[in-house]
C-alpha cells in the first residue's frame, strides 16, 4: 500500500531512480498495484552517463530530472496482495513506472538494478519462496525481485495497463 511520503523505486529507463509519492489519484488512503499516483523525483541518473560505446557522441539524456512532478503507475508493493484464486503475493520493494498525463509510459523499457551475481541474472526463472500457510490452508508466494529485476504484478492486466505489461520482461 502506497500512501503520502512513500519512497518508491522507479524501474523504467526514464532517468529517475527514486521517487516519492505526493498524491493518490483515486482519492483513497492507499494505492495498490495498478493505481495511478503523483510522484516527485528525489534521485535521478546523471546526464553525463555514456552509452556502451563510450564515445563522446553517446551521451544519454535523462527524460526527467530531480524535482520534477510526474504521474506514475504502481507496479510492485511490499504489502501482501491476495488474489481472487487465494494466492498471496508479496514483493521485496515498492516500485513504479512513470507515465505522461495522457497515460503513455515515459520510459521505453521496464528494468531495474539486479543485485544478484551474474549466473543468477542469466537464469530465466524467478526466484520465489513458496510457503504453505497451515492456518488458512493456502499457498503464499514471496517473490525475490532482486534476482530478476523486470518483474511487475499481473494486477496491471485487470486495470488495463497492457502497455506497461508489454514493456516488462516478466509479470507475476
Amino acid at each position: 500500500m502506497i500512501q503520502l511520503k512513500t519512497m518508491l523505486n522507479c524501474i523504467d529507463n526514464s532517468g529517475a531512480t527514486v521517487v516519492e509519492c505526493i498524491a493518490n489519484m483515486k482519492m483513497k488512503r492507499h494505492a495498490r498495484i495498478g493505481d495511478r499516483i503523483i510522484v516527485v523525483v528525489q534521485k535521478s541518473r546523471t546526464l553525463g552517463e555514456t552509452g556502451p560505446s563510450g564515445g563522446a557522441g553517446s551521451v544519454t539524456a535523462a527524460k526527467v530530472r530531480r524535482g520534477d512532478i510526474r504521474h506514475a503507475i504502481v507496479v510492485r508493493t511490499a504489502k501482501k496482495v491476495q488474489r481472487p484464486d487465494g494466492m498471496v503475493v508479496k514483493f521485496d520493494d515498492n516500485a513504479c513506472a512513470l507515465i505522461g498525463k495522457n497515460g503513455e509510459p515515459i520510459g521505453t523499457r521496464i528494468n531495474g538494478k539486479s543485485l544478484a551475481p551474474y549466473w543468477r541474472q542469466r537464469s530465466r526463472s524467478i526466484a520465489a519462496a513458496l510457503f504453505f500457510d497451515t492456518m488458512n490452508q493456502r499457498y503464499r508466494v514471496h517473490l525475490l525481485t532482486y534476482f530478476y529485476a523486470g518483474v511487475v504484478g499481473s494486477e496491471l492486466r485487470d486495470k488495463k495497463w497492457s502497455k506497461i505489461l508489454s514493456l516488462a520482461s516478466q509479470h507475476v
